[in-house]
């Protein structure tokens, strides 16, 4: 009967045992088996189910994976190198078992005299062990598990207060993380992602091409080169032998559903950080044009291996000692970068251009710049206008004398109402003013500066190049007014040319310290302290993060973030160009419908100015916010502002059939 028994144990039917329904019974009613034998017949019988299935489960999917393309005929299978391992180490953890097995048989056929009750004594540790590993492999089937999501339950798993399912969950995890330690090896050293099965924590995202980080334009689309268009360019390129390679970047990205829980995020990003730099670095080093110093990991590759081949081999996961070749990694790869980036590629050159042109830096450029493209972008944008305003952007480069190959650099675009798929631009939108509204700056970002001007940093340029400018416009058309008023200031003694005077005077003010305090409070400021966090590191990331840092400041600084304060300025900027439109077109005397507009310019002037009042004193008084402090301080400095209960351009509308009207501020 005892031969029967480890038949039944190997999960093999016998003439005491009937298979049914996936599992193993005792038959019922032997006349030769006691009722407490037949217990014990029962329970050894689970074992044997438990064996049988696991041995079912190991068979079906620890043999060659599927092949990926074969992937959809398969949906109902699970697949992967990481199911494989897992059942590797499943075959492992039942290893004891048989040999448990195999010593019972020689000991039977030593002494036919034992009984059931030896054979339960010695397997005992098992009706722990197999309802575990069985719970396990429930999970891995349910919840359809793949890649690194099976380490996220076998850790789970292995909170145990039984030795012996700790023990096996450990060393099934051993199994699974040799191929871990496999992918992170080829992402960490060579910059290869070794996952066909899609089962790592990163994943390829996107291709930018470097091409169209000029403007996603089409190749029909006229550049603004005498009227060339992409293809036409492109042709005379070739016939030259000027045609150059598209460089595409791949990006990639972290896959939080497939991240093991003891794994932090930060650490993930590290991994992340590391492998997509030497990937970078790797595919481009084989240019002629590129200028290399070595290797991006100081010719350490073999020791970093070693290393990782070492945690590889011990039994159980160590974070700290895994980190801390992490970070080695990291510190060699952010050195070479830092190298590479600031150094090679001129960085701080390239964050003077952007300064200069997105943040308008080089105020001569856009002084003649806004005075070439008035006329072009008072109205609507057609499908000519990027073409007139790129041409008005080189002209007034030229007329101010910057270098050409800087300007080259950048892009001016126009959205019309016939493009899809570009998202509406952000900032300012003054009445009438659409074309100005809807303009933007692109940027062709040269190797390696792609891995730091990303499309989402550009994105924060655009906004700040957006409202800057549309300050700047507004600012330069109240100093147009009063020009014009200057010209004309025999006529002071009217009334409505009082109002207009008063009216300018408190916009002009406004205006020129909201200019003075991003220009010199924000933009100087924040650019000086990025340049000095730069020149205090030598790590790539630290140089990301501050930079980072600068453009959040920036945004936050100019109240682009607070929306109350952003839409008062805008108000504010729309009032100013409106005054500004109205004495432009009517510099003498104003009629009644004139002076009626006037006055309704003024009024919401003076509603939004007092609006704005309040907003910086309320936030100052609390203290949360001191750079709104530091803007209450610019237009009152004096308290001139306080005094006037917080408001400006508020006057008694003229009449215009009476000399004798006072008007008052």
């Amino acid at each position: 009967m005892l031969h029967e028994v480890l038949l039944a144990l190997s999960g093999y039917p016998g003439n005491i045992f009937v298979e049914k329904d996936g599992s193993l019974e005792v038959v019922p009613d032997l006349p030769f088996i006691h009722p407490s034998e037949q217990e014990i017949l029962s329970s050894l019988c689970k074992l044997g189910t438990f064996y049988m299935k696991f041995k079912a489960f190991t068979t079906k999917y620890g043999g060659a994976p599927i092949h990926p393309g074969k992937e959809e005929a398969h949906t109902s299978d699970l697949h992967g190198l990481y199911l494989i391992a897992f059942c590797s180490g499943v075959e492992r953890v039942l290893e004891p078992y048989r040999q448990a097995l195999l010593t019972l048989e020689r000991e039977i056929l030593e002494d036919p005299q034992l009984t059931v009750f030896y054979v339960q004594t010695e397997l005992m540790q098992y009706k722990l062990l197999f309802p575990a590993i069985s719970s396990v492999i429930r999970q891995v089937e349910s919840q359809r598990a793949h890649g690194c999501y099976i380490l996220e339950i076998l850790h789970k798993n292995s909170f145990c207060g039984m030795p012996e399912v700790r023990n096996a969950m450990e060393i099934i995890l051993y199994y699974c993380h040799g191929v871990l330690y496999k992918q992170l090896s080829a992402w960490l050293i060579h910059g290869l992602l070794l996952d066909i099965y899609n089962e790592f924590f990163i994943h390829q995202g996107k291709v930018l091409a470097d091409a169209a980080r000029a403007g996603s334009q089409g190749d029909d689309d006229d550049l603004g080169i005498g009227g060339l268009s992409g293809n036409q360019l492109r042709e005379l390129m070739q016939v030259a032998g000027e045609e150059e390679e598209t460089k595409a970047y791949v990006q990639f990205a972290l896959r939080p559903e497939m991240l093991p829980s003891y794994i932090p995020v930060r650490l993930a990003e590290k991994i992340l950080f590391v492998g997509e730099s030497i990937q970078m670095f790797e595919h481009d080093k084989d240019r002629p044009a590129m200028k290399r110093t070595g290797s991006i990991l100081k010719n350490s590759e073999d020791q970093f291996a070693e290393e990782l081949h070492q945690l590889s081999k011990a039994p159980l996961f160590n974070l700290a000692a895994f980190e801390s070749v992490i970070d080695r990694i990291r510190k060699s790869v952010a050195e070479h970068l830092w190298k590479l980036v600031v150094e090679e590629a001129d960085l701080f050159g390239h964050l003077k251009l952007m300064k200069d042109f997105y943040l308008l830096g080089r105020g001569e450029l856009y002084l003649a710049f806004i005075d070439c493209a008035q006329s072009i972008l008072r109205g609507p944008p057609t499908s000519v206008t990027e073409h007139d305003v790129n041409a008005a952007f080189l002209q007034a480069a030229r007329d101010v004398l910057l270098d050409d190959d800087e300007v080259t650099q950048f892009r001016l675009s126009v959205q019309t109402k016939g493009q899809k798929g570009q998202k509406k631009p952000s900032g300012p939108l003054p009445s009438g003013e659409i074309g100005w509204g809807v303009l933007g700056l692109s940027y062709s970002v040269q190797w390696p500066l792609h891995i730091l001007f990303t499309e989402a940093v550009l994105d924060k340029y655009n906004t700040m190049f957006r409202f800057l400018l549309s300050v700047k416009r507004v600012q330069l058309e109240l100093q147009h007014c009063w020009a014009l008023q200057m010209e004309g200031k025999h006529m002071v003694s009217e009334q409505s040319e009082v109002a207009k005077w008063q009216l300018r005077t408190h916009m002009a003010f406004l205006l020129d310290n909201l200019q003075y305090y991003l220009q010199v409070d924000v933009l100087e400021t924040q650019f000086s302290q990025l340049v000095e966090k730069i020149h205090a590191t030598r790590d790539f990331e630290n140089i990301r993060l501050a930079h980072d840092q600068f453009l959040s400041s920036l945004l936050a600084q100019s109240f682009i973030l607070m929306k109350p304060v952003f839409h008062c300025l805008n108000e504010i900027l729309d009032q100013c160009h409106n005054f500004a439109m109205l004495v432009s077109l009517s510099p003498g005397a104003l009629n009644e419908r004139q002076l009626e507009l006037l006055d309704t310019i003024a009024k919401d002037f003076s509603r939004q100015s007092n609006l704005l009042f309040k907003i910086l004193s309320s936030v100052r008084s609390h203290q949360a916010s001191p750079y709104l402090a530091q803007l209450l301080l610019r237009v009152d400095y004096n308290k001139y502002f306080s005094q006037a209960g917080g408001t400006l351009g508020s006057y008694k509308a003229p009449v215009p059939s009476s000399s004798s009207t006072t008007t008052t501020v």
